[in-house]
């Protein structure tokens, strides 16, 4: 009996070892025990939203991060922001022109990448949205998005067992609440940082970073030719504008869609230059799937309407060198780093 007591006692212990997660495995629902922090780059203009009223903890970002990835905020429960916005993809849609929303519905806009949102003075591509913490609310009442309602995502996320756990945990209280939701949204997407590219380094003068002949001669092209819109470092100047692009099918409105001015007819928020490599097709509805695509647009494909900006009237030029150079210094403002960021990536159930 007794030697049975020690078998049974011996085996308890081997099934507890055995359920444990092995420590050398990293568990990306864990990953975030590291310290989250925000900091303002070097030589970086002071962010537009800098969680001077939310404030950026560890378990406010986890909070966030579950309800990124979690299909609840939609009608049917298949579609989460994480579906349309991919974390090796710089947090766009890859491979996609047009976002895919409930019921296989398609949008009519190329689902922006989210990285460095804290600069926006507005988000979307007509800037329709002011404020990083209302910005989850958009896709979730879109009809061809989530074509959810807040009083609903609320409900299901109550209902939910993990997540009295983790508002207790980020705000002291299990209580749920849709300004809880969207303030622990505000802080996974707000420390979305992407500033540790090649580009990032030579400009910090890190030391064995150093440019090529041609990496060099790209930003030469850069900044004679495109530096007034797409403006260093952020590398957009956050502006709308009409740069010329045929209308298509949906005949997008753009920024006018959300002022009702007529001079706003087919302005689109200028995109950031940053990790072009990850984030094609290009333009707010993705017609150009290639950077040369997007070179041919800008050079001999511009429609000339009566709110064209002036800077596209005859088209940006670039000779076959200079395309070869501006390929070059564009792939300098890939930052790997970031879209290999497993704090980013979605929890483990």
């Amino acid at each position: 009996m007794k030697r049975f007591s020690i078998l049974a006692f011996l085996s308890l212990l081997i099934a507890i070892a055995a359920c444990k997660k092995d420590v050398l495995i990293p568990d990306s629902s864990k990953l975030t025990n590291t310290n989250i922090e925000f900091k303002v780059p070097e030589n970086w203009p002071s962010p537009y939203y800098s969680f001077v009223n939310n404030q950026l903890t560890n378990a406010g970002f986890e909070l966030g991060r579950t309800l990124f990835y979690d299909t609840r905020l939609s009608r049917d429960n298949t579609i989460s922001c994480g579906s349309c916005h991919q974390a090796f993809a710089a947090f766009t849609h890859s491979g996609h022109d047009v976002s895919h929303g409930i019921d296989g519905k398609l949008g009519n806009r190329n689902s922006p990448p989210l990285f460095n949102l804290n600069w926006h003075t507005s988000l979307m591509w007509d800037g329709g949205v002011n404020h990083l913490e209302v910005q989850p609310l958009a896709p979730i009442d879109n009809p061809v998005e989530m074509d959810e309602t807040l009083p609903n995502v609320l409900a299901k996320l109550r209902a939910a067992p993990k997540y009295a756990s983790l508002f207790q945990a980020a705000y002291g209280s299990s209580e749920i609440t849709s300004e809880k939701t969207f303030k622990a949204m505000a802080q996974f997407m707000g420390a979305m940082v992407s500033a540790n590219a090649k580009y990032d380094k030579y400009m910090r003068k890190e030391s064995g970073v150093t440019m090529t002949q041609s990496e060099l001669a790209g930003m030469a092209v850069y900044e004679a030719k495109c530096a007034s819109c797409h403006k260093a470092p952020l590398f957009t100047d956050f502006s709308f504008r009409n740069v010329g692009l045929k209308p298509n099918l949906s005949n997008d409105s753009g920024r006018a869609h959300i002022t009702l001015n007529p001079d706003d007819m087919y302005k689109f928020k200028v995109p950031s230059l940053r990790n072009l490599s990850y984030t094609s097709p290009y333009f707010h509805d993705g017609r150009a799937s290639t950077l040369d695509k997007v070179f041919d647009q800008m050079e001999t494909q511009i429609y000339d309407y009566p709110t064209l900006d002036p800077a596209f009237k005859n088209g940006i030029k670039l000779s076959a060198q200079e395309r070869i150079d501006m390929k070059a210094f564009l792939k300098t403002l890939d930052d790997e780093s970031f879209i290999k960021d497993s704090r980013f990536f979605e929890p483990t159930p």
